[in-house]
């Protein structure tokens, strides 16, 4: 009988020694296929993206950002002279994903440009996202054109490239072959840093803050989408002292539009458009893009006054 308990004992034991271990293993795969998973992010490809586009762009925190500067177009808005600077620039944005990467971007066309532009994107399989201006009384009339998409990386170039093309093929050229021009500035920067709390930076006569949203975890089919993006509120002015010119756009949550509107209406700073920029972020994001011409000083305090409305902290990039 004792001989029968110790060989049953032997038997119990080392059937749960095999199950341990079999567990063990099955751990073991687990943490190995989290470890390599689909879900890995590698790194950008950056130097295909510019050979694949044929522009080289800026790198920033794993993000690659390629600006196209429409210097072709001969833009004015209240007897001020719109360049690049103000908000007259086409640009494609990468931000790596599990796939490979996704895109978003903002696309300068004419009014003759649009429907072609439309049809190219809608035949590379991208999406377009929102179509809306940026300013009135705008001579030519522009629009802009978000599209987005993800995919192979390589991919996603090859098709931003096709849209690129069919603009340069409307236009006749590459719209930043076009000499560059330039605008006057006599705005007391100090005072400006002052009043708005942030620096800008100068380019070719308009001094431009572009400030971010850190108080926001936004994602855009679950993936992270920075100030470098295109998250952002930004302000451009030109001009002198007693008569400045200011566009801009703010990045707003939905509880701080209506806030955000009434304090530009009321310090005389027109709201020109109210839209989306992206269909599936979390949480949602509304932009608004604004015009102001008039004292300097009076135009920062409303904009200042409208930023007190969005955001727990906000930071320049």
């Amino acid at each position: 009988m004792n001989n029968l308990l110790l060989i049953f004992s032997l038997v119990v034991l080392l059937a749960i020694s095999c199950n341990n271990a079999s567990n063990q293993d099955n751990h073991k795969t687990t943490d190995q296929k989290t470890a390599t998973g689909s879900n890995q992010v590698s790194p950008l490809d950056t130097l295909k993206i510019q050979q694949v586009i044929g522009k080289s762009g800026s790198y920033k925190d794993g993000e690659y950002k390629i600006t196209i500067p429409q210097n072709d177009l001969n833009v004015v808005v209240d007897g001020f002279k719109i360049i690049p600077p103000m908000g007259l620039g086409t640009w494609i944005a990468f931000t790596p994903t599990a796939e490979g990467a996704m895109i978003m971007g903002d696309i300068v066309l004419t009014v003759k440009d649009l429907s072609p532009v439309q049809q190219e994107v809608i035949r590379q399989g991208l999406s377009i996202t929102a179509i809306h201006n940026h300013f009135i009384r705008n001579n030519p009339n522009v629009m802009y054109m978000h599209i987005g998409g993800s995919g192979a990386t390589e991919a996603l170039a090859q098709k931003a490239k096709a849209v690129l093309n069919r603009v340069n093929t409307l236009r006749g050229k590459d719209p930043s072959s076009a000499a560059g021009g330039s605008v006057m500035n006599s705005i007391n920067i100090a005072m400006l840093d002052s009043i708005i709390g942030h620096k800008g930076e100068m380019s070719n006569g308009v001094y431009k803050y572009t400030i971010g949203r850190p108080d926001v975890d936004l994602k855009e089919h679950g993936a992270p989408v920075s100030s470098f993006m295109g998250f952002n509120t930004w302000a451009a002015w030109q001009g002198s002292p007693e008569r400045a010119a200011v566009s801009g756009d703010f990045a707003m949550l939905a509880n701080e539009v209506d806030s955000v509107v009434s304090a530009l209406i009321k310090n005389n700073i027109q709201v020109v458009a109210l839209h989306n920029h992206m269909m599936h972020e979390e949480p949602k994001i509304f932009f608004l893009h604004y015009w102001a011409i008039g004292a300097a000083e009076a135009i920062a305090q409303g904009l200042r006054a409208a930023l007190d409305h969005t955001g727990k902290s906000r930071t320049a990039h």
